[in-house]
């Protein structure tokens, strides 16, 4: 009976608690976990983030939400208990953005994931987002083409899948799709590449990276299966501040950031100033600078010279009859014998100033939030003629309504201009390639001839005019003037997205998104310019190139979106979607040579007009699934899978499915004795997942047919008849091509020890591509010379280290805080199969010098000419005393580091912070036509030993005795390193850099009490500022990091691509 009454007085007490949640900025929190403690009732927050539990007086109430502290409450006499959740630093970093936007809690994943804040991002030097991002996630590799403001930028994540397809990452910003290509060129345009590819923005520059709010990048195959195929070679998630939608923000806020930085010339080689133009100690108006010393006495003195005065000058090279007609102000002129300035001359301090203001906002509830930007960055190079302007905008919001709906949408406008002079190939005797290259003809300068004080335009024709009365070489500041590439593109990207939720565990979500650009490109260089080395009369005849590419892209997603607890122990999430992409791509121009009127840039104006058209189109669809079961946060199991189709294969090969699946287990959650004072967190993953690469944009995008080109008013005749031309491709179409097919192995580990004092992270991962797309000659009889094909196979492993050690944590608010983080790469893709009668292909570069694929190689080494040896092995000389060539080429280099670091060190104390990031590449190698232009035209300190004598290492090729020949200074640098074989011109890319280093001061709140601002502060910061390439010449100070064949699958060459940037300033941040 006592049991009874007690029983039945509990009874009583029990009642209905109701109350809404919501988060530190008063926004309602769907799904908060809300549980009687002690016991196993339990419920969860509707869409408006109310509650109704049953529950008896004196209970405890806990709230449990991803990203938010746990909270407490006791029930009393009140039945309504309304609770605002806090942000839980820790728990915030352990929910990431994962494939489609989907946030799960990282020990969840059975992949790696890096992520970047925005912190990382804003008030930096450099406006492109790829190389703010250099150094902050392993297995990201990013290489910019040149210091050139706005030129392109390469990022490849975990190795290359593949040497004839696309090897760039896939971006999504906002959820949507983004168009990351290079294309100065175009992708199927008719023209030549006037600047052989080395001279396009990457079209991620379009993007603002202060507007940015987080960047979190899908390394493996695992996480990115949801995107199919174009998620191949990993994907770079950005989550921009409008898409971001003012979420968290209570009230409106006003942030606004200025910046001023400079930016100059990083890598000036330590010129010599001993010795002037000539050879062998004699003058001559010569490329090269073995000729006199500056000194009248010695050796190699001028005094011995009969072609100097006794006050040293000599005639001015303008003086001699081939320019007496353009310049008769300097018959009988001297010219004075010393050593010119000349790179401090020609290039300049650029200045970069950057301008932000984002403005984010909510209602009072917390239902409709909302968020503008704005950013402006003007970017003067450091080399004439080269600027990059952007005006960004951007607006995004969510709006919870209330039927259930949610409606969320960005929408972002860029305007991108780019400007540069003509950067072509070079090999330090002029542009290689069919263009201008101002650095080519820059570099091999003399040190006695005045580039700045030389006129270089002759005012009779406006052609150029230099030091060579031959007039062989075009003068830099000509080329500057009189050519160039220009490249405006307007560009708006968004997405509209509505939620339905049809109930507490089930919502619906359909988007729709859109990348639309158009690019409008100049090439041109007036009549009159130097044909050196290329073939293209063109540099003569003058040419003028105007084109517009128009890419657009239409996306469209539709997903059901599951959440249940199967059993008390037993969740489950689902995700099943479709997803719909279409991408069309459009070029039209017209390009013209043969200029009539110097100085008229208009197609009127040239003899020669050519069509310039291209288009590619493709459709993707594609249809998705994965599921996640948790069973008591101690081990995941999560399963996805994807089949693509694909419209420019044929029908039988247009489809795959790619499956994944990945595992999590924590056993520290599993067994809590292993969790201690010294471990405090324990995680194994790993994964599988695959993908495929089919034919793309920048490679044969239609391979299974042939083509037929027509070119209108091709060429007129000695009638002035306009001839039209019809032609087949040279390419036989393959309808039995497949799509490239990739899969991969990751396992890893995840710990924290300490207290979180300290985290270590390591990936190891295996990948496989096979049914390679590969050229396969044919014999041109059959009319064409190549079809594409399916062979072979490469494999590419590798190890990923991320440490993380948090010296010193200050309790208080202003106390010192030292973190330090550490990240590790070292991975090397090997070709195990080429599958056909050969076992080499040159697929980047020339070809007798340039990337290939050889079997049992790794993948990308350099082939080109080497050194001949005998059969012991030792170098083989001539009767001169040079190294003989080898009349079969071979391997001579592998660009592949050995391994990367990047260590990051941020620190703070009371109101100052300081942070500074190091990289060192360890290893790999790189061809260099910079550094053996600087040493084979003797310009550098390494050339100044020009009394004694050398003998190369080897034996003499006539009787195999070993080499006793005595050379010059000028022999070994001119004829061998310069002109002799490629193998001489590899050098160690291992450097050591000072990336970044930032120092900022946040003004005390006491001191902006009675001012409108929330906050304000100054960040001093340097990007590049010290850098040693450690097995290069000390007077070349050149910087490895070069893309010199362009964005692509090429790399570890330097074609006189230009010196890098150092950039740094003061930036200003104030809320409002």
């Amino acid at each position: 009976m006592l049991f009874l009454i007690c029983f039945a007085s509990a009874q009583s007490q029990e009642k209905t608690i109701t109350g809404t949640v919501t988060d530190q900025g008063g926004i309602p929190l769907p799904g908060v976990n809300i549980l009687v403690e002690g016991t196993t009732t339990g419920t969860q927050t509707d869409f408006d983030g109310n509650y109704a539990i049953n529950a008896s007086v004196g209970a405890t109430l806990l709230y449990t939400y991803i990203g938010q502290s746990d909270e407490r409450r006791l029930v009393g006499a009140p039945n309504v208990i309304n609770v605002q959740m806090q942000e839980d630093t820790q728990a915030l970093e352990e929910v990431v953005v994962t494939a489609l936007g989907i946030k799960r809690e990282k020990q969840a994943l059975g992949y790696a994931v890096a992520e970047v804040g925005s912190e990382e991002l804003e008030e930096r030097p450099e406006g492109d987002i790829g190389r703010v991002l250099t150094g902050k996630a392993s297995g990201v590799n990013i290489t910019q083409q040149s210091g050139l403001s706005g030129s392109g930028t390469n990022i490849i994540i975990r190795g290359f899948n593949s040497f004839s397809q696309s090897n760039q990452p896939l971006f999504i910003v906002d959820g949507v799709p983004f168009n990351a290509d290079t294309n100065p060129s175009g992708r199927q345009g008719s023209r030549q590449d006037f600047i052989n590819g080395n001279n396009g923005s990457s079209r991620f520059l379009d993007l603002d990276p202060n507007a940015i709010e987080s960047v979190n990048v899908l390394k493996g195959l695992a996480a990115s299966t949801l995107y199919g195929s174009l998620g191949r070679n990993g994907v770079i998630l950005i989550t921009t501040k409008a898409g971001q939608g003012g979420r968290g923000v209570k009230k409106t806020e006003i942030t606004v950031t200025s910046s001023l930085f400079f930016n100059e010339l990083a890598s000036t080689p330590d010129y010599q100033n001993q010795y002037g133009n000539g050879f062998d100690q004699a003058f001559g108006w010569f490329f090269s600078n073995w000729g006199p010393s500056f000194d009248r006495d010695g050796v190699a003195g001028w005094g011995n010279s009969s072609a100097f005065d006794a006050q040293g000058t000599l005639p001015h090279p303008y003086s001699t009859a081939s320019f007496s007609a353009a310049f008769p102000e300097f018959a009988g002129a001297r010219y004075k014998w010393q050593a010119y300035d000349n790179f401090g001359n020609f290039f300049r301090t650029g200045t970069v100033t950057n301008t932000s203001i984002n403005v984010a906002g909510a209602s009072d509830d917390g239902k409709i939030s909302y968020n503008a930007n704005y950013g402006h960055l003007k970017d003067l190079g450091f080399t004439p003629g080269n600027s990059l302007n952007r005006n960004n905008f951007g607006i995004g919001g969510r709006a919870q309504l209330s039927n259930k709906f949610t409606v969320t949408g960005t929408l972002n406008y860029a305007r991108t201009r780019f400007i540069s002079p003509p950067v072509a190939l070079s090999q330090g005797n002029g542009a290689t390639g069919s263009g201008s290259s101002v650095f080519g003809d820059l570099f091999f300068t003399p040190r006695s001839v005045d580039v700045a004080g030389l006129p270089f335009q002759n005012p009779i024709d406006g052609s150029s005019v230099y030091y060579r009365q031959n007039n062989s070489i075009q003068h830099p500041l000509w080329t500057v003037a009189n050519s160039g590439t220009r490249q405006s593109t307007n560009r708006v990207f968004g997405n509209l997205g509505v939620q339905y939720d049809l109930n507490e565990n089930l919502n619906i979500i359909y988007r729709l998104g859109i990348d639309n650009y158009s690019e409008a490109n100049t090439n041109f260089q007036n009549k009159g310019g130097v044909n050196s080395n290329s073939n293209d009369i063109r540099l003569q005849s003058g040419v003028y190139e105007t084109w517009t590419n128009n890419n657009t892209i239409w996306d469209h997603n539709f997903a059901l979106n599951g959440d249940y607890d199967i059993t008390e122990m037993i969740g489950a999430t689902f995700n099943v979607g479709f997803n719909g992409r279409r991408e069309t791509f459009s070029q039209s121009g017209v390009s013209s040579d043969g200029q009539q009127v110097f100085g008229v840039l208009r197609h009127f104006n040239f003899l020669n007009q050519n069509e310039i058209q291209g288009s590619f189109e493709r459709n993707v669809i594609g249809l998705y699934g994965q599921v996640e079961l948790d069973y008591d946060n101690i081990f995941y199991l999560t399963l996805a899978g994807r089949n693509d189709w694909v419209s420019n294969l044929a029908k039988d090969n247009r489809t795959l499915f790619y499956p994944s699946a990945s595992l999590s287990f924590v056993p520290t959650t599993a067994f809590q004795e292993l969790k201690g004072d010294a471990l405090g967190y324990l995680k194994f993953r790993a994964g599988y997942g695959t993908s495929a690469g089919f034919p793309d944009q920048n490679s044969d995008s239609y391979p299974v047919a042939n083509r037929l080109s027509l070119d209108t008013q091709d060429f007129q005749d000695n009638t002035g008849t306009n001839i039209v031309t019809n032609s087949t491709g040279l390419t036989l179409g393959n309808p039995n091509l497949k799509p490239e097919q990739v899969e991969e192995i990751e396992v890893g580990l995840e710990s924290r020890w300490w207290d979180n004092r300290i985290t270590f992270d390591v990936s190891v991962f295996q990948r496989t591509t096979t049914d390679l797309i590969v050229s396969q000659p044919l014999d041109p009889s059959s009319g064409f010379f190549r079809t594409n094909t399916n062979v072979g196979e490469i494999k590419g492993e590798g190890i990923e280290l991320d440490l993380g050690v948090n010296w010193f944590r200050s309790e208080a608010a202003d106390g010192f805080n030292w973190n330090t983080n550490l990240n590790f790469t070292a991975n090397e893709t090997e070709v195990t199969d080429l599958g056909q009668d050969t076992d080499l292909i040159v697929y980047s570069g020339f070809g007798n010098l340039g990337n290939a694929a050889i079997e049992g190689q790794p993948l990308g080494v350099i082939y080109g000419s080497r050194i001949l040896r005998d059969a012991n092995g030792n170098f083989v000389t001539n009767a001169v005393g040079d190294f003989v060539q080898d009349s079969q080429d071979g391997v001579i280099g592998d660009p592949n580091p050995d391994w990367v670091a990047n260590l990051i060190n941020s620190l703070s104390y009371k109101n100052f912070s300081l942070g500074f990031q190091l990289n060192y590449t360890n290893g790999g190698d790189v061809y260099s036509s910079t550094i053996a232009t600087l040493l084979g035209r003797g310009l550098i300190t390494e050339t100044l030993d020009r009394e004694n004598t050398f003998i190369l290492p080897g034996v003499k090729q006539s009787d195999g005795t070993p080499n006793d020949v005595q050379i010059n200074n000028s022999d070994y640098y001119f004829n061998n390193v310069l002109f002799g074989p490629s193998e001489l011109q590899i050098y160690d890319a291992s450097v050591i850099r000072l990336q970044e280093v930032s120092l900022g001061y946040s003004l005390p709140k006491k001191f902006l009490d009675k001012t409108p601002f929330g906050s304000l502060s100054l960040t001093l910061s340097g990007q590049n500022l010290w850098w040693d390439a450690i097995n290069t010449p000390d007077g070349a100070n050149f910087d490895p990091n070069v893309s010199g064949t362009g964005v692509g699958n090429g790399f570890g060459f330097d074609f006189l691509n230009g010196p890098s940037s150092r950039r740094y300033g003061l930036s200003v941040k104030a809320t409002f």
